[in-house]
């Protein structure tokens, strides 16, 4: 067989572009050798469609005992009561849920795209809000936090079926209590999406859902640290919500009708190669030093915000409770002659100086989503490089350095060579 050598030069190019840059996208990460290890063995040849020892084919009894472990680690990491590890993605993730536990036409109630939601959170172009019913919450144009009476007062009038808190960029910390006083208010399912903190939630350092909340999901490649995947999780397992019956006359459990909305509800064959990955990431993340690490990110983010205000740029709500934060850049003073700043302009400038980050909404954008007036930005990826917070400011300085000189292709250059430079120090694959 020849070696195919347009792939792979491709992907040495792409290594080196993650080695040499400073990466600040708040949904990425770099994992571990092992987790990469695992992601590339032979279990990505075993089909295995069904759950541990409820195969559809033969041959899985090692397969079995790979996804119990990766379940039996989430539970212990997350202190849940019940785990399904197969879902390929935080949408899929999703997807299933809101499969197991609604019927099309049904009311949902998430958290506003614009303001920091998801896709899956009810946008019209999303499945979410094709097949259901959406309406949403967001945050005040003053605080840009989440205002709890608001959301009560929609959730009263709409009465959804079920309830999404969550976010795919919102720096604050969630009410998961006060969501469920809501929930059991209107009678409403409530699901959580920690898609992004999940990690900083499972050593503690945020606020659980999994005592409020029916289920949680989240995907398994941020702040966690692990491969590109999802998982759902309930920390007690509930009934049925339509209240159907099995041929024995027994109500379906909730963890019955998940597992069924997985497979083969929205999925075919679980990736058991992923499913390693997850394991050996569940692993880490129990260990002491990954404590070390989310404790780190959340130092590392909340400087950066800081270092942001301190430059003139609106980080929205004024700060982060966990590892992200979204800028909006209108509020930044640009030098005469200097066109303004959008979240399109920054996104692309920066990548010219090896700095990642992705072009954001804001709340009460004025823009389009292909525009944008914000940009996202996250701590979880310099951290694995080792950055500390006597890195942060020379990092928030050279980012505005380039878009305070975003037409000068000389001090784009420049920056640059300072990143490559900074980045030799934390090295990343052996």
């Amino acid at each position: 067989m020849k070696k195919d050598t347009a792939i792979f030069n491709l992907i040495a190019e792409e290594k080196k572009r993650q080695t040499v840059g400073i990466e600040l996208i708040a949904s990425e990460n770099y994992v571990s050798e092992q987790v990469m290890k695992a992601m590339g063995s032979v279990l990505t040849n075993k089909y295995a469609e069904g759950l541990p020892h409820k195969r559809y084919y033969g041959g899985c009894e090692v397969v079995d005992k790979v996804e119990q472990l990766a379940i039996d680690r989430a539970k212990q990491l997350f202190n849940a009561e019940w785990v399904n590890v197969q879902p390929h993605s935080g949408a899929q993730a999703n997807a299933a849920v809101m499969l197991a536990v609604l019927k099309p036409g049904d009311k949902i109630l998430g958290f506003d795209l614009s303001h920091g939601g998801h896709l899956t959170h009810g946008s019209p172009v999303n499945f979410s809000g094709k097949l259901y019913v959406p309406s949403f919450y967001g945050v005040e144009e003053k605080t840009g936090r989440v205002n709890m009476k608001k959301v009560e007062e929609i959730a009263l009038r709409e009465k959804p079926k079920l309830i999404i808190c969550g976010a795919s960029s919102y720096s604050r910390d969630w009410d998961y209590k006060t969501f469920r006083k809501i929930a059991d208010k209107v009678g409403a399912l409530l699901m959580a999406d920690i898609s992004h903190p999940s990690g900083l939630i499972a050593r503690g350092l945020l606020n659980d859902p999994l005592p409020y909340c029916h289920i949680v999901t989240t995907t398994t490649h941020k702040t966690l640290r692990g491969p590109r995947g999802g998982m759902i999780m309930m920390g007690k397992d509930f009934p049925n919500p339509f209240g159907e019956k099995t041929p024995k006359g027994e109500i379906k459990m909730m963890s019955q009708l998940l597992d069924a909305a997985v497979f083969p509800g929205t999925q075919g064959g679980p990736l058991e190669h992923v499913i390693a990955a997850k394991a050996v990431a569940y692993g880490e993340a129990l260990e002491d030093s990954y404590l070390k690490y989310c404790v780190q990110v959340m130092k590392n983010a909340k400087l950066m915000a800081e270092c942001f205000v301190e430059k003139g740029y609106k980080v929205i709500s004024g700060g982060t409770d966990n590892h992200c934060m979204l800028i909006d850049l209108r509020s930044k003073k640009i030098p005469n002659g200097l066109a303004p700043l959008t979240g399109k302009l920054a996104e692309n400038t920066l990548v010219k100086a090896d700095i990642t980050v992705n072009k954001n909404m804001v709340p009460f954008d004025d823009k389009s989503p292909f525009v944008t007036s914000g940009i996202r930005v996250g701590a979880a990826a310099i951290t694995t490089r080792g950055l500390k917070e006597k890195h942060i400011p020379k990092i928030v300085n050279l980012i505005d350095k380039v878009l305070m000189n975003h037409d000068n292709e000389k001090v784009i250059l420049e920056v640059r060579k300072e990143v490559n430079k900074m980045m030799k120090d934390f090295p990343l694959f052996s």
